[in-house]
Order: structure tokens, then sequence, then C-alpha cells
């Protein structure tokens, strides 16, 4: 062996042996793979997004191919990479992403719960599950004990009384003081440029909106150049381990994320996600959420069943449906003989199906109109 390769194994041995002393764990690095769809800031971007996740001490690698998404999640599932980055991907409903943030105030990291994707076609139910979600991706980040706050928003104070209902039912909560005079748990504006909550609470909606603010104010919203970007994609029994940027997201925040994703993995977040839900459940999580939903509902004659058609692989997706249709929506296609799924794709819900079922199914939602 020539003296250059020693040398190599050397350096790696130490460099394992720090990352065991800081993690508390020995062995291989988390690979975090890369699938870039086409970023607006040019391939540039991409290399030095790379270069900075080198200059970090990541392992971080692109991921190629002509069905991007598909070799990702062929990579993720066979161990191949343990996280993926990547500018946009549908997850489906019940799965949506926590993003991390540097708050003005005083530079504090503060996680966005939710910035994509859809916890629950109901709102309150919705912003329920999203505490939960930030508790997870707080927690396998490396805060023990994460402060929980909600956005003063439409449907904070619903979803204050289901959560503080949740805490007297036995599940730990550590909810956070509004830095105003008149505290509680209701996070106002001064609270998110403060980083008041290490946890703040809101639909998937606000989020984003909020992510982009916190990402990008700085450069004139062109390049997000703050922050760990939109997150990991989290929800009840979901195994795959992929991060959300956006296609404004510059380097830093590219770089970040791939930070991020290793930090979940080194703290092994799905023993951490299975663990909070599993406490959430025994302190009636699923009951609290089923009386959200129920709540307000009119009586009425119950619809009369639909069988989905024989499953069959989506490929193909319609956009720019309503996220409380988006149900209705499906089984309307189902009544059609045409097997469809929901999801969430970057720009709101989605109905997904067969690519040769595609015109078909778009006339039939333009019809029933669930599209324009």
């Amino acid at each position: 062996m020539s003296d250059k390769r020693i040398k190599t194994l050397i350096a790696d041995t130490f460099l394992e042996v720090a990352d065991a002393l800081e993690t508390g764990q020995y062995g291989k690095k988390p690979v975090i793979g890369f699938a870039s769809e086409g970023s607006e800031h040019g391939e540039d971007n991409i290399k030095r997004a790379m270069e900075l996740a080198a200059y970090k001490g990541l392992d971080a690698r692109l991921i190629e191919g002509e069905d991007i998404h598909k070799e990702m999640e062929k990579l993720l599932d066979s161990g191949e990479i343990d996280a993926a980055v990547t500018m946009h991907y549908p997850f489906p409903i019940g799965v949506s992403t926590v993003g991390k943030v540097i708050t003005p105030g005083i530079g504090k990291p503060m996680y966005l719960a939710t910035t994509t994707g859809t916890s629950d076609t109901d709102r309150i139910a919705g912003m329920v599950k999203n505490a939960i979600y930030g508790i997870i991706a707080a927690k396998a980040d490396g805060i023990e004990n994460p402060t929980v706050g909600i956005a003063n928003i439409d449907g904070a104070r619903q979803t204050e009384k289901a959560l503080l209902k949740l805490k007297e039912q036995g599940y730990d909560i550590n909810f956070a003081e509004s830095a105003r005079a008149d505290g509680g748990i209701v996070m106002r504006g001064n609270d998110l440029l403060a980083g008041t909550p290490d946890i703040m609470v809101m639909d998937s909606l606000t989020g984003n909106l909020m992510m982009k603010i916190f990402s990008a104010y700085t450069t004139g919203g062109s390049y997000e150049s703050l922050g760990f970007g939109y997150g990991p994609g989290i929800g009840d029994g979901y195994d795959r381990l992929i991060m959300i940027v956006s296609r404004a997201s510059g380097a830093p925040v590219i770089a970040g994320a791939m930070e991020f994703a290793t930090n979940l993995v080194k703290h092994n977040w799905k023993k951490i996600a299975d663990d909070e839900f599993a406490k959430a459940k025994k302190a009636g999580f699923e009951a609290i959420i089923d009386e959200l939903k129920n709540a307000g509902k009119k009586e009425a004659a119950p619809a009369a069943a639909v069988t989905a058609p024989p499953k069959e692989i989506c490929t193909a997706q319609i956009p720019g449906i309503e996220v409380m249709d988006l149900e209705d929506a499906v089984q309307a296609l189902w009544k059609e003989g045409i097997y469809a799924e929901s999801g969430m794709g970057c720009t709101g819900p989605i109905v997904l199906m067969a690519a040769d079922k595609k015109d078909k199914a778009y006339e039939i939602l333009k019809n029933a109109g669930y599209v324009g």
C-alpha cells in the first residue's frame, strides 16, 4: 500500500473518531444524496453547494438519471444513501416538511412546522399534527426538550386547545411563552423574528411563505441564501428521509439542508419519530384528531361507497385542486374506472394517475368542477 493511501486511511480514521466523540456514534458517515432537477441559479450553484458540503465534512453525492426521483427512491430504499435532498417531491397526504431557519433577531435557529406538503386535509387537525412533526424534527436535530409556540394565524386557538388537551392527557409538550407582555402560547410576529419558540406551528402554506421570507429577505427574494431549507418530510409510518429545498435555494441553503439531514441520520430520526407518535397516541392523539375533523359537520345522508379500481402505477399528475376537494376528486375518478391517488406537489394538492389515463381524467375532473 502506498504512503499516500496509508495517510488517507489514517486521516479518515481520525475524522471518524472525532465524529464519534461529538455524536456518541462510531462508524461510517451518513451519505446524503442530492437530486437536482435544475436550479434557477444554474449549474455553478449546484457545484458550489457540493463544495460547501465537502467543506462542512459531509458525505454528499449527486444523484443522476433520466428519472431522478425514481433513482433517488431506489438509492434510499436500498440503503446506498441515508437521506436525500431534492427541489421537489410529491409527498402523500399525511406527510409534510419541517423547515429550519435562522431568525434575524438574535440569530437563533427556529423550526417552522410545516413548510410543504399537507399533514391533513382538515386545517386544524393538520396544525396539531404539525406540532408533533416539529417536535420530532427538533429532537432528531439534537434539541432534547424543544419549546413549542403556535403562530397567531386563523385556527391558532383551536390548535392551542387541542395541544393543551393532549398535554393534559399525558403527552409532554414544552410550551413556549410569547415575549410580548401578555405572554401565552400563541406567538406574535415579534416572536417569529426573535425565534421565541424552538418550534413555530402553522399550516404549511403559511410556513412555506415564512420559509421564503426568512431564506431570502437579505437578497430581495430571488436567491435563498439563509437557513437549512424546507426540511424533512415527516408523517406517521413514513420511512424515507427526503429533505426539500427550492429552485430558488442558493448553495448555502442546499448545503445547509445536507447538514440538517446528516444530523437527523446521526440522531436516529426514525426511532425518534416512532417514539413520539407512540407517546402521542397513548395520550389520545388520534381521538383528538377525529374530534377536530368531525366538529361542525352537518348531518347528511351517507354517500354511497366507492370501490377503488385495480391499482396502477401513477406517473402523471393533475394540479389545481382545492385540498378540501382532493379525496372527492379521487373518488370521482374511481367511479369512472380510473385508479387515482392523492398527493401534494410543490405547487399544492395533486391527483395522480397512470400516464395513459391523464387526458380522460382531466376531462372528468373538469366536468365535475374540480379543475378549471
